[in-house]
C-alpha cells in the first residue's frame, strides 16, 4: 500500500477514491500535510496562516461520518487551501494587506461554505499580494511567494500561495480569484491545471473584492478531473450574490472524458502585439493543438486584435473600481499600503468618468466583434501567458492573454504543455462561450492526457536549491 505521504504528489481524483475505500484515513492524510507545510512553507512562503486545529477537528469528523456511512462526495476527507481574501468564519482575512483583517470573520465565504459542506479540509489560507493587485507576487508585507520548479523565479499572481502550495505537493486543490488573470498566471508558471468559470458561475460573496465586475472565483488543481470535482462543489446559483446566475450545474467531472471529436479549434496566431511568446510556449501550444487535432478535432488558424483591445478595457475597468472600493485607505492610511499598489492605485486617476464609460461602452462592442468572429469555432487555443515565470522581484505584467476574458466573462483554462527555458512549466490556454465549462473540461483534458505533459509532472522542490 503507498505511504500517506507518498499521495501528497497524488492528483487529488486518486486520493479522494482512496478516502472513499477507506485505504487512506482522512486524519492521516491531514497529518502529512501540515507535516508538509511545516517543513516546506518556510521556504515557499505560500501560507499566511495554518489552520492546524480546525484541519484535524474537521477530520476526525470526516473520517467518523464516512466510517458511519455518511460519504458527502469527492472532496470529502482531502485537504485543500483558500486564497486569503475568502472569508472564513474565527479567522482574519488580510487580502494580502496590513490595513485590513483586524478583527475575525464571523460569517464563511461561499466559497468556504460550500467546500466545508462538501467535507473538505480546509488546512489555511494562502499568500497573495496586496488586494490581489498584482500579476506578480510581490508583497511588501509579507513578502515573495517562490515557485516550486525554481526558487529563484516567481509564481505569479495573484493567487501565488495557492500556485505554490498546490504544485509543491502541500494541498491538492486551492481556490483562487481570478481579474486579470489571477488564477490563470500562477497555474500556467506552476504547471497546474487553473479554471476562470463564466462570470457569475461561482459566487464571490464573502471575498474580498478588486473589481466587482470583473472577479472570478475559481479551482487550481494537479489535473483537469480535479478541476472539475472542485467546480461541481463550488459552482451554482447564490442568492447573496447578485452576480451569479441561475444556469445548470454539476456534472463537471463526468464530462472530462467526454472528447472532442468534431470539434472546432481557433488557433491564434495574432493578438495584434506582434510575437505570440518564446520559442518554448510556441512549441508547446502547438503540441497541445495536435493532441486535439489527433483525437478528432479540426483547427484553424486565427487573427483576433481585439484581444489586445480588451486587455486596455480590463485594465481600466479594474483600476477604476479598484479605487472606488480602496479610496479611503489611499486617503487615510497611504503609508500603510504597498508601494506598487500605492502607485498603482494613484495612476488610476488618470483615468475620467468619461474614460470609464467609454471602455464599458467598448466592452460591449469588443464582446460583439469576437462573439462574430468565433461564430464558426468552438474554443479558441492560445498562450497562458507569453513566457515562463520571471525572477522573483520582476513585476512583468503577464496579463497579456487573460485579460480579455475577464472583460468577456467567458470561462478560461489553462493546462501545462511542457516546460521551457530553466526547467519551468507553459501552459495552452482554452477558452469557449458563457457556461462551456464542460466543453472546456473535455479539450483540457486530451491536453493533459495526450500532450507534452501526459503522465503528470511534479517539481524537483524540495530537492531544487537556491545555489
Amino acid at each position: 500500500m503507498m505511504s500517506t505521504s507518498d499521495l501528497l504528489k497524488k492528483p487529488l481524483h486518486e486520493v479522494s477514491r482512496a478516502i472513499a475505500s477507506r485505504d487512506v484515513s482522512p486524519v492521516d492524510l491531514t497529518q502529512a500535510t501540515l507535516d508538509a507545510i511545516e517543513r516546506d512553507n518556510p521556504t515557499l512562503n505560500a501560507f499566511r496562516v495554518v489552520l492546524a486545529e480546525r484541519a484535524f477537528d474537521a477530520a476526525r469528523r470526516a473520517a467518523s461520518e464516512i466510517a458511519g456511512g455518511n460519504y458527502r462526495g469527492p472532496l470529502h476527507g482531502v485537504p485543500v487551501a483558500v486564497k486569503d481574501l475568502m472569508a472564513m468564519r474565527g479567522t482574519q482575512t488580510r487580502a494580502g494587506s496590513i490595513v485590513l483583517g483586524d478583527e475575525e470573520d464571523t460569517e464563511d465565504s461561499e466559497a468556504v461554505r460550500r467546500l466545508q459542506d462538501a467535507g473538505a479540509i480546509i488546512v489555511g489560507k494562502t499568500h497573495m499580494p496586496e488586494f490581489a493587485y498584482s500579476p506578480a507576487s510581490n508583497n511588501q508585507h509579507y513578502g515573495p511567494v517562490k515557485n516550486p520548479w525554481n526558487l529563484e523565479h516567481d509564481t505569479g499572481g495573484s493567487s501565488s500561495g495557492s500556485g505554490a502550495a498546490v504544485a509543491a505537493g502541500l494541498v491538492f486543490g486551492a481556490t483562487g480569484s481570478d481579474t486579470g488573470g489571477s488564477i490563470r498566471m500562477p497555474a500556467g508558471l506552476c504547471g497546474l491545471v487553473g479554471l476562470k468559470p463564466t462570470f457569475g458561475l461561482v459566487s464571490a460573496r464573502g471575498a474580498v473584492s478588486l473589481s466587482w465586475s470583473l472577479d472570478h472565483i475559481g479551482p487550481m488543481t494537479r489535473s483537469v478531473q480535479d478541476a472539475a470535482l472542485m467546480l461541481d462543489v463550488l459552482a451554482g446559483y447564490d442568492p447573496g450574490d447578485s452576480r451569479t446566475r441561475q444556469v445548470p450545474t454539476g456534472d463537471y467531472a463526468e464530462s472530462v472524458e467526454g472528447g472532442v471529436s468534431g470539434l472546432r479549434i481557433a488557433v491564434l496566431t495574432d493578438d495584434g502585439t506582434g510575437g505570440l511568446g518564446t520559442d518554448a510556449v510556441l512549441a508547446g501550444m502547438q503540441a497541445g493543438v495536435e493532441a486535439l487535432e489527433a483525437a478528432g478535432a479540426t483547427s484553424a488558424e486565427i487573427a483576433l486584435p481585439q484581444i489586445s483591445d480588451l486587455l486596455l478595457v480590463n485594465l481600466a475597468i479594474l483600476g477604476v473600481e479598484a479605487v472606488a472600493y480602496y479610496e479611503r485607505f489611499l486617503r487615510d492610511r497611504p503609508d500603510e499600503l504597498g508601494e506598487w499598489t500605492r502607485d498603482r492605485m494613484l495612476g488610476t486617476y488618470a483615468f475620467s468618468p468619461t474614460t470609464f464609460v467609454q471602455m464599458q461602452q467598448a466592452r460591449a462592442v469588443l464582446r460583439e466583434q469576437m462573439l462574430h468572429a468565433l461564430s464558426d469555432y468552438d474554443v479558441l487555443a492560445l498562450p497562458g501567458l507569453p513566457y515562463e515565470a520571471p525572477p522573483l522581484g520582476v513585476n512583468t505584467s503577464n496579463t497579456r492573454y487573460t485579460g480579455a476574458f475577464n472583460a468577456l466573462g467567458w470561462p478560461a483554462i489553462v493546462v501545462p504543455v511542457g516546460l521551457g527555458e530553466g526547467g519551468l512549466p507553459v501552459s495552452l490556454q482554452l477558452v469557449a462561450r458563457p457556461w462551456q465549462e464542460r466543453l472546456l473540461f473535455r479539450a483540457a483534458r486530451v491536453v493533459e492526457r495526450d500532450g507534452p505533459w501526459q503522465g503528470g509532472k511534479f517539481p524537483p522542490f524540495p530537492d531544487v536549491s537556491l545555489d
